[in-house]
């Protein structure tokens, strides 16, 4: 890789790297220092249709490939992907900004574990049957591939994100076109080409570039040979997708913003409280869905959880991603930035206080770096307690009983995640019964399990992913009726 030279990225479609049809490309540009990374074919509705139709001949002989063989051929994937664990990691680091020692030990490995456990999961993947002997049938589900995926990934986790959609659509036999967020399109290119060079075959895993509106996010949605979409994002994206996908009934599912609470209570372990809810609203720089944006913490310990939690934030070293010994790198562009500041103003102008960051990092002016953010003095209707912010900025606010700590949890518009810290089995069961999310982490952050369902409540999707929640999704339901005498 020549890190002097920005990148040439191209549609991927039949297994060939192709231009736009017009030859238009965009700029991607890395954070690390706002150089240009990478020249990107600009796609539109005309390569949208060639790789639909290229996804659609290939969906025949793919969904006939015996799951074994689609199982061997993931899991080569896989092996790849590991082979070439620092190259992956540095073009997700570089082209979005995570740190390298989050890119390279974290992001990468699980891509790779994710494509192996879907080709396995789909192998061994069960089905109902039913027998009537009054009746004399026998009735069984045969599950089978949905069609032509649209996977329109992120630009917060690129490879992870994606291996997370093509892992259960190509392991249950569909093909995909793949659609990258245009901040960070590099690595999808790569993964579209490593499944080829792992003997997949040319068409079943296609990739197109370009913007959402007016663009290839727009085209596939809208697309009457794509079966089914598969988006993480923003809301207010997946409104539009909805929307888009109505016309032909596509099938969505739909991983939406959060403005997740992170509840401390009074007889929480400080200390695995606070480090996990610095690594809640910090890691990747608070770009996540699932962050712990909004932290209620018991009075009686209020004061306490923010010395220790700003002690444990100047632990985290700002710097560049490319460095493994730097735990923050920038945001992912310089707008970005610009949108995560406006809504620190618009807390300070609601009456809330910084009490700590809230300020760009005056010694690293080259990219969009930002100090990690903590807003006091808020309450529950602010917009910063309200709105998804997807940067480093904690909004803390304390409570006094459990009960007005989980209705404030719920008085959101989005679910898609929290946490509770306490000591209490009690406690923990309560706020897991009662907090209305899609997943809930108990004394922990992040733990992910993939046979678990992953989704959210509200404005935060629709649908969920994961074991047999994947299989649902990315599978049609056939009933079958035999007599049986």
């Amino acid at each position: 890789m020549d890190r002097d030279q920005p990148l040439r990225i191209r549609h991927f479609v039949g297994g060939e790297s192709v231009d736009s049809a017009d030859g238009a490309t965009f700029t991607s540009v890395s954070p690390i220092d706002n150089s240009v990374f990478a020249t990107v074919a600009l796609g539109g509705t005309a390569e949208v249709d060639r790789a639909v139709a290229t996804a659609r001949a290939a969906f025949g002989p793919w969904s006939r490939t015996p799951v074994a063989r689609r199982r061997e051929l993931l899991h080569a994937v896989a092996d790849l992907i590991d082979a070439r664990t620092d190259e992956l990691a540095e073009l997700d680091t570089r082209d979005m900004g995570a740190p390298i020692s989050d890119t390279r030990v974290l992001d990468v490995p699980r891509s790779a574990a994710i494509l192996r456990f879907f080709g396995t999961w789909a192998e061994n993947a069960a089905t109902e049957a039913y027998h009537r002997p009054e009746l004399g049938t026998l009735t069984y589900t045969l599950r089978e591939p949905l069609g032509v995926i649209a996977a329109i990934a992120p630009w917060n986790l690129p490879l992870l994100s994606m291996a997370w959609k093509l892992g259960p659509a190509l392991a249950f036999g569909n093909t995909v076109v793949m659609k990258p967020a245009e901040q960070s399109p590099v690595t999808a290119t790569l993964l579209a080409q490593m499944c080829q060079e792992a003997g997949i075959p040319d068409g079943v895993v296609n990739v197109v570039h370009g913007y959402g509106p007016d663009s290839a996010g727009e085209a596939l949605s809208v697309h009457p040979g794509v079966d089914g979409v598969a988006f993480t994002g923003s809301s207010a994206t997946g409104r539009v997708l909805m929307r888009n996908g109505a016309a032909t009934l596509k099938r969505l599912s739909l991983e939406l913003g959060g403005k997740s609470a992170n509840i401390v209570c009074a007889d929480a372990d400080l200390d695995a409280a606070v480090a996990g809810s610095v690594r809640a609203i910090v890691a990747n720089n608070g770009q996540m869905c699932v962050a712990g944006s909004r932290a209620l913490i018991h009075r009686s310990i209020y004061d306490e959880f923010l010395a220790r939690f700003v002690d444990e934030v100047a632990t985290w070293t700002i710097g560049d991603p490319l460095d493994p010994t730097t735990r923050l790198g920038p945001l992912v562009s310089e707008e970005h930035l610009a949108n995560v500041l406006r809504y620190v103003d618009i807390a300070r102008a609601e009456g809330a206080k910084v009490l700590l960051g809230g300020t760009r990092v005056e010694e690293l002016p080259m990219g969009p770096y930002l100090r990690p953010t903590v807003l006091v003095d808020a309450n529950d209707q602010m917009r910063c307690a309200r709105e998804e912010i997807f940067g480093p900025v904690l909004v803390a606010m304390p409570f006094d009983e459990l009960d007005e700590a989980i209705a404030r949890a719920n008085d959101s518009d989005y679910g898609l995640a929290g946490m509770v810290w306490t000591r209490d089995l009690d406690t923990a069961q309560k706020v897991a019964r009662e907090v209305r999310t899609g997943n809930l982490w108990v004394n922990t952050f992040m733990a992910r399990d993939p046979r678990a369902p992953f989704g959210g409540y509200k404005n935060s999707g629709i649908g969920r992913e994961g074991g047999d929640y994947s299989q649902e999704f990315y599978t049609e339901a056939k009933q079958v009726v035999l007599k049986t005498g």
